[in-house]
């Protein structure tokens, strides 16, 4: 490689690495204003309003900044049209050691002004009987009361020696919360089962959701789902939803037709359904698909009012119950014909002015307003200024056969200028394993293939969306069905000359990195290098991980038992790999602890492969620093190069 093509691949990494610039977006009730999260250096973000009446370039105001070390920005939403609340967390540590996510909610005026912390109750004093990790979250506005918002908050009890003003209440509540002077009215007094809450838009708490807890303290796979009538009394019994989403789950309340809305299984699938929310609880089927579940419901307005669900084929799809929305929904799309990928962000009170994004896959996104009482449409922002003028690569959805003659769906992205034959190329699998890729930006994909790759992102079976027949019985019980796919994904792209045999490489994150790394152990001359980003590597450290917690039976079931547990865990048979292995983990990794990685490191190293482990501190699963993400994108292009003997 000359040093002017190192120099552009750098400019590449440095472009594509960068956090996007708009991290999350809100429109303030009366649709004048737009609150919006932005990366600053490391994990640090800032909000930053602006005034949408004017005219011209947007002018932005930064009124509230947190520098990641260790507080973090999650996201704002309007409480009112001069009020704004945030999510604001970073990671501590219980007892010196045990690695635990802490959030709180800070309420903020449009001008930066007013700042104030919603205390938990308890949970922060000295005589808290236990910790209070979340800061609780607002579930719904109180109309009428300005600035007032349902807040779903967890109570630990205090101590009452010494004291008559101890905080004795436990469990899971709900108030009503004033953000200007944080004065707290019980709305729903706190259950120690409590697990969620349901509001209707109009200030009533119409559902609860409790966990059943097994002989041993532990959460069970069970859900138990209970309804107030609109005329008020106690809780009635709605559904139980039990292991593999059996049973009505639901979701949201429409107060005007007293209905909930969620999911069922239908035929295999994830199902749309209403149940109503009286005696009768007739249940309706809203909206199924033969091929793959519904995974959303899609809402509008201040008070999350249903309007339509929405669906992933080979691209996302949308069924809406409001005729209204689906004209306008054809109109955006008709008007926006080149970023199919439409979504309303937001929308003011009166649902007259909606904030708008839209894409594609060679188009990062953007956001406008939209004025329904005009019918104009104005930019506001681009989601990632570095990448205007680039040229992207656009993503195709294609399918390829397994060994058994499976057809397996997956995504096809090659390099912009080129023949697309006898590349080099990377097998791209997802994370979760519940989870699956889906058309449209992927900034990864679109990185290396900016450098010349075919990337093929395979939603092996193992995957989510595509039924309970598809996601068998997970990507890590199933494991050999999930990496064989993988694996026949690589030899797909060599039989169809899209890429040479000796220039195949596998990069995965999560459960991704978890396939790459045990694919190198089923087919170690299948794959040329390996690159993993918070992979598991041993099934048994997962459970572990989670002892002591009350999802630990959950996790623990998900894992289960058996000879898999060691045949499926790479860090176990390091030995087998012959492809040189670049691993990156960070510290504070709650979802896949940075041991994984350490351990699979040692084994590597104890059995003379190639390998090296690049560790991020203070960094958690997703590497939110643009810094951080530019330096795995240059060292995995490095190592790319090397191995493939570009």
């Amino acid at each position: 490689m000359t040093a002017g093509v190192a120099r552009a691949a750098d400019d590449m990494a440095a472009r594509f690495g960068a956090r996007e610039e708009i991290e999350q977006a809100s429109l303030s009730p009366d649709g004048n204003w737009v609150a919006f999260v932005q990366p600053l250096t490391g994990q640090g973000a800032g909000l930053y309003v602006a005034d949408l009446r004017g005219s011209g370039e947007l002018q932005t105001k930064r009124i509230l900044a947190v520098d990641g070390k260790p507080d973090r920005l999650a996201g704002c939403q309007w409480a009112s049209d001069t009020r704004l609340l945030c999510t604001v967390y970073g990671m501590s540590t219980l007892g010196g050691t045990e690695l635990v996510r802490v959030s709180r909610i800070v309420a903020v005026n449009a001008d930066g002004g007013n700042v104030k912390l919603l205390n938990t109750p308890g949970g922060d004093s000295l005589r808290s009987r236990g910790v209070s990790l979340s800061g609780g979250a607002v579930i719904g506005l109180a109309p009428g009361n300005e600035g007032h918002v349902l807040m779903m908050r967890n109570y630990i009890p205090e101590t009452t020696i010494g004291t008559r003003n101890a905080q004795t209440k436990e469990g899971l509540g709900v108030d009503d919360v004033d953000s200007l002077t944080l004065r707290a009215r019980p709305v729903e007094p706190p259950k120690v089962n409590a697990r969620e809450y349901i509001a209707d838009g109009l200030g009533n708490v119409r559902v609860m959701g409790t966990r059943t807890i097994d002989a041993t303290g532990y959460d069970k796979d069970e859900r138990r789902y209970y309804y107030r009538p609109v005329d008020g009394g106690g809780w009635k019994p709605l559904s139980i939803v039990m292991k593999g989403d059996e049973g009505f789950d639901p979701s949201l309340v429409d107060a005007g037709q007293n209905l909930a809305y969620g999911f069922k299984r239908k035929d295999g699938r994830l199902a749309a359904y209403s149940r109503a929310l009286d005696e009768g609880a007739v249940e309706t089927l809203l909206f199924a698909h033969d091929q793959v579940d519904v995974d959303g419901f899609i809402t509008i307005g201040r008070n999350k009012r249903p309007i339509g669900v929405s669906y992933v084929t080979d691209r996302r799809g949308a069924s809406y119950f409001d005729p209204a929305i689906a004209k306008l929904a054809k109109s955006l799309s008709s008007a926006l014909s080149g970023q199919p990928n439409v979504r309303v962000v937001d929308s003011s009170r009166d649902e007259k002015k909606l904030l708008i994004w839209a894409g594609s896959d060679v188009d990062p996104g953007s956001y406008f307003l939209l004025d329904r009482a005009t019918s104009q449409m104005a930019p506001v922002a681009s989601s990632r200024p570095p990448l205007d003028g680039v040229a992207l690569a656009p993503m195709q959805h294609i399918t390829y056969a397994a060994a058994d003659g499976t057809q397996i769906p997956a995504y096809l992205t090659l390099p912009p200028k080129g023949t697309g034959k006898g590349l080099p190329a990377i097998v791209m699998p997802h994370g979760g394993p519940g989870a699956r890729d889906e058309w449209g930006f992927a900034w990864m994909v679109q990185y290396f293939a900016s450098q010349g790759y075919a990337v093929l992102q395979p939603n092996f079976r193992g995957s989510t969306g595509y039924g309970e027949s598809w996601f068998q019985q997970n990507g890590f019980k199933s494991w050999r069905t999930a990496i064989g796919d993988v694996d026949d994904g690589g030899r797909w792209l060599v039989k169809q000359g899209i890429a040479s045999a000796n220039k195949l490489a596998i990069i995965g994150w999560s459960y991704g990195g978890y396939a790459a790394l045990q694919s190198a152990v089923t087919e170690p001359d299948l794959f040329k290098a390996v690159i993993a980003i918070a992979p598991v590597t041993d099934l048994d450290r997962v459970r572990e991980e989670r002892r002591g917690w009350s999802d630990f039976r959950q996790t623990s079931d998900f894992i289960g038992t058996g000879p898999h547990i060691a045949e499926a865990s790479p860090a176990r048979h390091a030995d087998a790999i012959n492809a040189p292995v670049l691993l990156f983990h960070g510290t504070q990794d709650l979802n896949v602890g940075v041991q994984q990685s350490r351990l699979m490191q040692d084994r590597l190293a104890q059995a003379g492969k190639s390998s090296e482990l690049v560790v991020f501190d203070g960094l958690d699963h997703y590497l939110e620093d643009s810094q951080a993400r530019i330096e795995m994108l240059t060292k995995s292009a490095a190592l790319l190069e090397r191995a493939l003997k570009r």
